[in-house]
């Protein structure tokens, strides 16, 4: 037996709950896995809530991410006693996921649990860490450097954010952090922020080009958050976009991409080969100490997640929330 959210719809309605399950009951797939913690994101919360079409497959066991210890495998690469973190690959939503005692997994979603940190630090982490990871690699990739200006982060006080602005302020980035908590700006320039603005000075209609102001950019926001970014992007510069907080619209022109070089750079972490995973998770190894961590992230039981995940659609949650299995 298991404990495990399981979530259903039927002609009944929506159902969310919380009980033990026969180990029968997972679903197929050649790694039987202990989950140790995993965490409550975005889209968790969407599903536990059924306040966004996150499940496509009924019943399900939400829960995105999760690192732990493998109990069983029949995949080649992992043995019992293997340290294992997961993130994205469809679990939670196709393929029962990690908000669960108990997990079965097919071992090519799984990659090593970096030494550097435990099964909670990874948590604590989680797939926002890993998404803010991907967007400063694709910073990199195109090649903008600190020395050319500054960097917005937008939805800074949010998982994805918190992870960005203690990224890019680790790497000598003059960090710009927009959020709609100013009350939350000791905690960002804890972070490493050098300066904190008020989001709503992004979130309305916008002129196509604007004051140039960024050498790059992290958007987790969208809608006229990320057109008035790309509008104030410097010549030459990128904006990494890998969030939809405030709408899934772009109202914008080609104005800042033909006139001013600007790269919009698409920022997926469900599905990203092995080899993205790996360089994103040895980013967040090189560049992120534990103590950074106690200030981004708090844990919650295993039960609470249900209540955290309305709290979290609230915007009353700053940084992470890591379940405890």
């Amino acid at each position: 037996m298991f404990t495990a959210w399981k979530l259903n719809q039927t002609d009944q309605g929506f159902s969310a709950t919380l009980a033990a399950w026969p180990d029968e009951e997972l679903p197929a797939g050649d790694v039987t896995v202990a989950v140790e913690y995993s965490t409550l994101n975005y889209k968790d919360a969407l599903a536990l809530t059924n306040r966004g079409p996150v499940v496509r497959r009924w019943p399900m066991v939400p829960g995105i991410d999760g690192a732990g210890t493998v109990l069983e495998s029949t995949h080649a690469d992992w043995q019992p006693g293997d340290r294992w973190v997961l993130n994205g690959w469809g679990v939670g939503e196709t393929h029962w996921g990690c908000l669960s005692q108990r997990a079965r997994l097919n071992g090519d979603w799984l990659i090593r649990l970096p030494k550097a940190f435990t099964a909670r630090q990874a948590m604590a982490l989680g797939t926002a860490g890993y998404t803010a990871a991907l967007c400063v690699l694709a910073i990199e990739r195109h090649g903008a450097l600190p020395a050319q200006g500054s960097v917005l982060v937008t939805g800074a006080s949010g998982g994805v954010g918190s992870v960005a602005v203690a990224l890019l302020a680790k790497m000598g980035w003059k960090v710009v952090a927009s959020t709609g908590k100013l009350q939350e700006e000791a905690y960002l320039r804890a972070l490493g922020a050098a300066e904190v603005i008020d989001r709503n000075t992004l979130s309305s209609p916008g002129k196509p080009l604007q004051k140039e102001r960024w050498a790059a950019v992290v958007d987790t926001v969208g809608s006229h958050t990320l057109a008035n970014a790309c509008a104030q992007t410097r010549w030459g510069g990128v904006v990494a976009a890998c969030g939809l907080a405030g709408g899934m619209d772009f109202p914008t022109t080609v104005a800042p991409f033909i006139l001013r070089g600007v790269t919009l750079a698409g920022i997926d972490s469900v599905m990203q080969p092995q080899s993205a995973r790996c360089k994103a998770w040895q980013k967040l190894a090189d560049l992120i100490d534990a103590p950074m961590l106690d200030q981004i992230a708090h844990d919650i039981p295993l039960d609470q997640a249900q209540a955290a995940a309305q709290e979290l659609l609230d915007g009353k949650v700053r940084g992470r929330l890591v379940v405890k299995i």
